[in-house]
């Protein structure tokens, strides 16, 4: 089936180029480029007209040949981007799909199939899974069984490498369009006890979380708008990777609060060779770009919150903390922090990534909770 499959890619893509180049194409032009029998083009032109893959421009008329034209109703890919960080016994897979609903799929057959992932969340077109390295059973096939899950996953060099096993729909998702996402460095498909697997290889980045707060004054600013100006400026160095933007809120009752006391955070996948100089470009950015003299980040990679740290995000939401304090759990934590008293918001800001949105937003939601 394997080798099928990787035929049919190869003749549509063929087929399209002729077409992107001359408007059609015949069946000699087939037979040419991909060195076959007339037979075997003639067969596999048919097909894909079948499967309304192309289209017949001009039908055989005496001498002339038949002209047939590919077309491209179906997306190219559906797959945005996929990618991976990893602290060395951990991984995060990230999915970015074209629509939320192929989001939620993947998302509740992952799930399903268990496999070696520890999490799986959905946020918007983004799905965020958690494994640890290995292999897994896992029984794909028709409902009650998973479409599709994630049997493996190995990190090899500087790459990671995830085993996929799938049939229907996300299995032409594996062979067609996931080689297309950014962030892919190759797929390679195969079949197994008549399930189609594959390969899937990314780099294995590193993850960075940096906290920002106390960036704006009364008289303007604001913290969210200068974490996302952040976000961007960063992901313009390469190899740097978006994942989010998020807003929490902390204790509301602070004095020098200029609004609802929030912070926010970003996250980031970073080449590990580039991490000391992302870290340098964030700390120079808010310091020429906030408004405050007070403004403050704090920089964590790693992909788990530590214990410590939960505790300390709950205290920054219930009662004013001193820097001195935040400036201990930070070094327990292995976080880097730089500026004025915006330190200890931006510390509390990554104490609180991970959790639900609606915990982050509520101070009043404890968080061994939403932990549990």
């Amino acid at each position: 089936m394997a080798g099928v499959l990787e035929h049919r890619r190869e003749y549509l893509r063929l087929m399209r180029q002729f077409t992107q180049d001359a408007g059609f194409f015949t069946v000699t032009d087939i037979q040419k480029a991909a060195g076959i029998p007339r037979s075997t083009a003639q067969d596999w032109i048919s097909r894909l007209v079948r499967e309304g893959c192309v289209i017949v421009r001009r039908e055989k008329s005496g001498r002339a040949a038949a002209r047939y034209a590919a077309i491209s109703a179906v997306p190219q890919s559906t797959c945005r981007r996929i990618f991976t960080t990893t602290d060395g016994e951990r991984v995060e897979i990230f999915h970015e799909c074209l629509s939320g609903a192929c989001a939620s799929f993947c998302g509740f057959h992952h799930a399903r199939a268990g496999g070696v992932l520890t999490s799986v969340h959905r946020d918007g077109t983004l799905l965020r899974e958690c494994a640890r390295t290995g292999n897994a059973e896992i029984e794909i096939g028709l409902s009650p069984r998973a479409a599709v899950g994630v049997a493996g996953i190995s990190l090899e060099g500087d790459r990671i490498v995830q085993r996929i096993r799938c049939i229907g729909g996300p299995a032409y998702s594996l062979t067609d369009m996931m080689s297309r996402a950014d962030g892919v460095l190759n797929v390679r498909p195969g079949v197994r006890e008549g399930i189609v697997e594959g390969l899937v290889c990314t780099r294995a980045l590193a993850h960075l979380t940096i906290g920002v707060d106390d960036t704006d004054t009364e008289e303007g600013g604001a913290t969210f708008a200068l974490a996302l100006a952040l976000l961007t400026r960063l992901v313009a160095e390469k190899g740097v990777l978006p994942i989010s933007h998020h807003v929490v809120m902390l204790f509301e009752n602070i004095p020098e609060k200029t609004a609802g006391n929030s912070a926010s955070y970003i996250e980031l996948a970073v080449p590990p060779s580039r991490i000391d100089h992302v870290m340098a470009k964030a700390r120079e950015f808010v310091e020429n770009e906030a408004l405050s003299p007070e403004w403050g980040i704090a920089l964590y990679r790693g992909m788990t919150i530590p214990p410590l740290l939960r505790e300390f995000g709950q205290r920054v939401r219930e009662t004013v903390v001193d820097r001195s304090f935040a400036e201990a759990m930070a070094g327990k934590a292995g976080i880097v922090l730089y500026g004025g008293r915006g330190v200890i918001g931006a510390l509390g800001a990554i104490s609180l990534a991970r959790l639900p949105h609606e915990v982050q937003m509520d101070p009043l939601r404890k968080i061994d909770e939403a932990c549990s």
